[in-house]
């Protein structure tokens, strides 16, 4: 995947867990633009270990001149958000991919309704600047625990069609009620914890909303977990699976060839064959159907782990 690096503009405490950062060319040269939705990956020289996290673009796709993302720290991950919080400061180099959307707007909508959850409000930033220039119908409804948590308030703009709703202060989101009114055509997109994002389901469905109107996005993770072997039927290799790394790291450590775009078990592109399975594959995607999953025929390297005694893969 094309990438390029890029140098740290700028660095912003947003709240305690979550920081702003902006990239820019180091010899100011136009960044290629997106569309909202989009992100990046961020390649981060660990140590030893080398790191590929996705963010959501948060600057306006119409604007070359840098990209920014939001990043909450999460101390029980994998070390990415940790790295970017501690060992990233302005004027560092980092080298960025180009952006990919998976997450894009369905132009087509009569209106455009968006609900996110905590950090899920990444996506919409720019989604909003992107309707607001195409002058399209839209409204947002942005959760989250308290003002403290919630970094999206530093960075929404203050508009009507915008809606918080803080738990701690009894205004908790009721995605029944936002969707119950809705003119037909309209489209509804979802970012956030897995809990808010099957309630947004659960409303649609009960509301009988088509099902080709609901976009959502939930970027994942990938989690540790005990170390395993996997062997690979076509390069011959052996390899084992560190507790804190992914499989799709492994390979690449390996030298092992195997596309990727999101890294988080949403685009499809890592989908592996499964040659043999004595044991049980974790699988943490949302690409996979349930179907596939329980045969255990198929893996997405970037975020599933493996117990057992084999695992046989078609690399």
């Amino acid at each position: 995947m094309t990438s390029q690096m890029l140098r740290v503009a700028e660095v912003e405490v947003l709240t305690p867990l979550v920081k702003r950062f902006r990239f820019e060319h180091p010899e100011g040269k136009t960044l290629p633009l997106f569309s909202g939705g989009a992100h990046v990956v961020v390649e981060m020289e660990d140590g030893e270990t080398l790191r590929r996290n996705a963010y959501s673009l948060i600057s306006d796709p119409q604007d070359g001149s840098g990209y920014e993302i939001a990043v909450r720290r999460e101390d029980r991950g994998r070390g990415g958000s940790r790295f970017m919080h501690t060992k990233v400061s302005e004027g560092d180099p980092l080298r960025v991919n180009a952006p990919v959307n998976l997450f894009a707007l369905d132009l087509r909508a009569r209106k455009h309704v968006l609900i996110a959850g905590g950090i899920g409000i990444t996506p919409f930033l720019a989604q909003l600047r992107q309707l607001t220039r195409l002058q399209l119908p839209f409204e947002l409804h942005y959760a989250a625990r308290s003002r403290a948590e919630a970094a999206g308030l530093k960075l929404l703009p203050q508009a009507p069609m915008i809606q918080v709703h803080l738990s701690e202060e009894g205004n908790r989101l009721d995605p029944g009620a936002i969707l119950a009114h809705q003119p037909l055509g309209t489209h509804v997109y979802t970012c956030g914890p897995e809990g808010l994002i099957v309630g947004v389901e659960d409303a649609a469905q009960r509301l009988n909303w088509p099902k080709d109107v609901f976009h959502s996005e939930a970027f994942l993770s990938p989690p540790p977990g005990k170390p395993f072997t996997v062997t690979l039927t076509r390069s011959g290799l052996t390899l084992t699976v560190a507790p804190n790394q992914s499989l799709l790291e492994a390979l690449e450590a390996a030298k092992v060839e195997i596309p990727w775009s999101c890294r988080g078990g949403a685009c499809g592109r890592c989908e592996t064959e499964v040659r043999s399975c004595k044991g049980r594959i974790a699988h943490h995607d949302h690409w996979l159907e349930d179907a596939e999953k329980s045969a255990q025929t198929k893996i997405m390297p970037c975020v599933s782990r493996f117990e057992g005694e084999e695992l046989l893969l078609d690399r």
